[in-house]
């Protein structure tokens, strides 16, 4: 992995990770629907998803709002401003 790529999984990780605050307006999505917001948010993240499990228990501390924020997301920069 180069590390241009590398330094930008970390940067999502960690965005994802320790959330930002930008997104209060989304329908919200219970924790029940952590399934479907994971597989959309590998689908945007593409090759730079972090693993599964990473990304479930991500879901599982977020807000109803933030994983309503995911599922909106269609781009990369929008995703990263979810949590």
């Amino acid at each position: 992995m180069s590390l241009t790529r590398f330094t930008v999984k970390s940067t999502f990780i960690a965005l994802l990770a320790f959330g930002l605050t930008a997104c209060t307006d989304y329908d919200p999505i219970p924790v029940s629907q952590c399934s479907k917001v994971v597989s959309h948010a590998q689908k945007v993240l593409g090759a730079m998803a972090p693993s599964a499990s990473e990304l479930m228990g991500q879901c599982k501390s977020a807000t109803d709002s933030e994983r309503g924020c995911v599922i909106a997301a269609t781009k990369k920069g929008q995703l990263a401003q979810c949590l």
